[in-house]
Parts: C-alpha cells; sequence; structure tokens
C-alpha cells in the first residue's frame, strides 16, 4: 500500500478538526509532524485533500469523498485490533446528547453500555440541538441523540421515543390553582426559556406561533436545571419536557399548568450521517436505547435503575 494507517488518521483528525494544530493536539503528535504526514500522503497520490486558508484547511470535494471511507477504514481497522487482543469491548463511540436527553438518559445508558461492553471507551458532547446536528454532519460524532428536527441533506432521523413539553410554574404562583387554563391566561405571564438553537424552544415556538405573540422573556438559559430553580424562584413560569420535571412535579416543588388546546408533543430522535459507517458499537449503543423504552408511550415513563437496582431519581 502506498499510504500508512497512520496517514488516514492524520486525514481524518484534520478533516473534522479543520484545523492542523487541533488534529496534532488530538492525535498527541506534533504539529510539524502531522503537516509532513498529509503532505506526504498528498505527494503519494499527486493529489491536493484540503484547500488552505491561512492557518485553516478545509477538505475540498475530493477530500470530503474520501473522508467516511477513510473513517470506515480506521473503524475496521480498530474492530479487527480488538478481535486480535482478545478484547470484547465494541470499540470508541462519540455520542451526542441534547440538554435534556443529556442530562436525564445519555448518562445511564452510556453507564448500562460500559456495562454490557467492558473495555469500550465512550465520549459524551451535551450541547442544543443545533450544536449536536452540526457535528455528526462534519463526522465529530458518531451518532447524536436530539430532541428537535433536522432537515439536514446529509444526515438521516430515525424516530426513537415520544416526549412532551409541558408549562409549569412554582406552587404559589397565581395561576397554579386554575384548573381550566387557555393560552390568553399566559399572555402577560414572564417567561423562563431555554436558548434559541434548543430542540426545546423550537418546538415551544412552533406551538405558539399562531397563538401568542411579544411574549415577554425574562429569561434564556441553557441548562433545564437553571430554568426549574429560577421558576421555583418565582421569577416566572417557563416551558421544558416533562421528563425534567418528573421528580419535581412528584415532590410538588413545581407544578404543570394544563393549557386547553396547546399541543407541545415532540419525539427523541436519533441522528447519524448518511455516510457512516456502522461499527458494532454504534449498532448495540442503538439496541440498548430501543430495548429501555420498549412499550414506553413517553420519555417520562422510562425506568431506568442504578447498578443496584434502584430506579434514579433526578432533583
Amino acid at each position: 500500500m502506498k499510504f500508512s494507517l497512520r496517514q488516514i488518521e492524520v486525514l481524518v483528525a484534520i478533516g473534522r478538526e479543520n484545523s492542523v494544530s487541533r488534529a496534532a493536539e488530538a492525535l498527541s503528535m506534533t504539529q510539524s509532524a502531522t503537516s509532513m504526514a498529509l503532505a506526504e500522503l498528498e505527494k503519494q497520490f499527486n493529489t491536493r485533500l484540503f484547500d488552505r486558508q491561512g492557518k485553516r484547511v478545509q477538505l475540498n470535494t475530493e477530500g470530503r469523498e474520501l473522508l467516511p471511507r477513510a473513517m470506515e477504514l480506521l473503524d475496521r481497522a480498530q474492530e479487527l485490533e480488538s478481535l486480535m487482543e482478545g478484547k470484547t469491548g465494541a470499540g470508541s463511540l462519540r455520542i451526542g446528547a441534547t440538554l435534556t436527553i443529556g442530562n436525564y438518559l445519555a448518562t445511564l445508558l452510556i453507564g448500562d453500555y460500559m456495562q454490557q461492553s467492558p473495555g469500550s471507551r465512550v465520549e459524551l458532547s451535551v450541547q442544543n440541538t443545533s450544536a449536536i446536528v452540526e457535528q455528526v454532519a462534519h463526522f465529530k460524532l458518531d451518532l447524536g441523540l436530539i430532541e428537535g428536527d433536522s432537515h439536514h441533506p446529509d444526515l438521516h432521523i430515525t424516530p426513537w421515543v415520544d416526549d412532551e413539553l409541558v408549562i409549569f410554574a412554582a406552587p404559589d404562583h397565581p395561576l397554579a390553582n386554575k384548573k381550566k387554563l387557555k393560552l390568553q391566561d399566559l399572555s402577560n405571564e414572564s417567561w423562563i426559556l431555554r436558548e434559541r438553537g434548543s430542540g426545546t424552544r423550537q418546538v415551544f415556538e412552533a406551538a405558539l406561533r399562531h397563538q401568542l405573540t411579544n411574549l415577554n422573556v425574562l429569561l434564556e438559559l441553557e441548562h433545564t436545571e437553571a430554568i426549574k430553580r429560577a421558576v421555583e424562584s418565582g421569577l416566572g413560569i417557563g416551558c421544558i419536557s416533562r421528563l425534567a420535571l418528573k421528580d419535581a412535579f412528584k415532590r410538588g416543588g413545581l407544578v404543570p399548568l394544563e393549557i386547553s388546546g396547546l399541543d407541545l408533543k415532540r419525539q427523541f430522535n436519533f441522528v447519524l450521517h448518511k455516510q457512516k459507517f456502522m461499527t458494532a458499537g454504534i449498532h448495540k449503543f442503538l439496541e440498548l436505547c430501543r430495548h429501555v423504552t420498549q412499550g414506553v408511550s413517553r420519555s417520562d415513563l422510562i425506568v431506568l435503575r442504578k447498578p443496584d437496582g434502584a430506579p434514579v431519581e433526578y432533583r
């Protein structure tokens, strides 16, 4: 062969990072060695795989075509190495999860996965929907678990489990004891919401776009726990996943505001690149996710357990 696996690793790392220096850091190589490996690869095949713009490099058309095949080669090589070493793990996984999924489901699912696959390595990135979609599209993540939707042409979206947003308030809020609320009852309230770009905000705005306008958004916060604390302290009302509020509702620290005629249902989805090689690890993790939601009608009805068998509670 005219190339080495190390050269392919360099190609993939630079393609993901769009930076020689960041790729070198990811590979624990010097920047000069990383640049030399790429230069030798391009020279051996008399081609250019990247466009150079100062210190920034970006895959050109030929490089973009090669990237998924190069990643598949590395994934298969890793699986072969594990088999030859007698390892039972399913290799490494880079998973992205949006905030609600990441905080309330993903870490426990990853724990189960690693117990079932000793020796496996998993990296979890918790960000909003737009960030996860962007990283899956650029092969920086193997798999995304998202709360929103995506119409990216390079990605494949698969439904996972139903979810529902709920508008909620502190128990001493004036609206808390009203049984039948209409959307107009909320028009003068202060809102504590997720930031734009999040799946939660997308669903909320889509549901209310023809109903309420000019909402008084007092705070935009990235974390559901921060939103819960702000609402609990009386700053306003909020809208997040019922999954994130399950235990708060049970304890009575927060209460749902049931609004007639308002549909806040959505789905949690899997997102993968259409050209991504499906490793054994990806297959196994997807099977685990589907197993824990089998027969479950809504995300807040999922029962995840600790290693000792006790159900997990989020406070």
